[in-house]
């Protein structure tokens, strides 16, 4: 089955970035020149995905605008005689179908795919954070559906991190290496050093099957109260296969400021030849 549908998830509170998220979304505060909700529409819409939900908290309105159409701009930028700006305004309405569930209380990641139950159905369906946002050549996600479409296997991205950032992150208990992936037979959520089972780390893109709803509601909340995607995908594992996918292409972590004025510092060299030394 092709995958058509995806989750970008965009409802946290955006702590990292008080207090200018008091006002913006976290996914709407620009990396460089346009925000990171726009870079995962735009993998997702380049992987053949054709709709997309939002799963977003009250207040959060700003989102969806961003992706309508905005004739008085076009007419603004067509008077100005700037025809790459002409062509992004009217790319960014025509990437996707865009709909928006509401989280009503932020309860985890589990908890917010949950949210979108209705609007996936019963299909095997992608989910993108943009918090983590990926520049390659090839869309990240579109080559994780052609090996989910291929093996029917459920589908995450890793990638091997420093031993001081696996606290933070999903590690995967990893089995056979097959080059470009691996066999996933397990994973934790923020392990410490002593007991994290490798050093390769899920980077913020799944394919998973529909059963993971199931999974989901069926896993008890931790220790915080929050129901966690991984323990989702891990009750799933005596059902299906796992495959880590490691990408290739550059990795920022968005959702600091640090690592958002990376990305944005990256993007100004690599693509507009911008060089801070100078």
């Amino acid at each position: 089955m092709r995958i058509s549908k995806a989750i970008i998830p965009v409802a946290g509170l955006g702590t990292r970035f008080l207090p200018v998220s008091i006002s913006v979304p976290k996914a709407m505060i620009p990396v460089f020149d346009r925000p990171p909700i726009h870079f995962s529409v735009k993998e997702a819409s380049e992987s053949g995905i054709d709709h997309i939900t939002l799963v977003a908290s009250e207040g959060q309105e700003s989102i969806l605008k961003y992706f309508d159409k905005r004739p008085d701009l076009e007419e603004a930028v067509t008077n100005r005689k700037n025809p790459e700006m002409l062509e992004l305004l009217r790319e960014i309405p025509d990437m996707a179908d865009i709909s928006v569930v509401i989280q009503k209380e932020q309860l985890g990641l589990g908890h917010a795919i949950l949210q979108a139950r209705k609007t996936i159905g019963e299909q095997d369906f992608a989910i993108l954070l943009p918090d983590d946002l990926i520049l390659s050549n090839r869309p990240t996600i579109g080559e994780m559906c052609s090996i989910a479409e291929e093996t029917n296997n459920m589908v995450l991205a890793v990638r091997e991190v420093e031993e001081e950032a696996v606290p933070n992150l999903g590690i995967v208990n990893q089995g056979n290496d097959f080059g470009n992936t691996v066999e996933v037979l397990g994973m934790v959520e923020k392990p410490s050093l002593e007991t994290a089972p490798s050093n390769m780390a899920i980077i913020g893109r799944y394919v998973l099957p529909a059963e993971i709803f199931e999974a989901i509601q069926n896993t008890p909340p931790g220790s915080l109260g929050e129901i966690q995607l991984t323990d989702g995908i891990i009750a799933l594992l005596n059902t299906f296969d796992c495959t880590g996918y490691k990408f290739t292409g550059t990795h920022f972590d968005v959702g600091t400021p640090f690592g958002m004025l990376n990305a944005s510092l990256h993007i100004a060299k690599t693509q507009f030849g911008f060089d801070l030394k100078k």
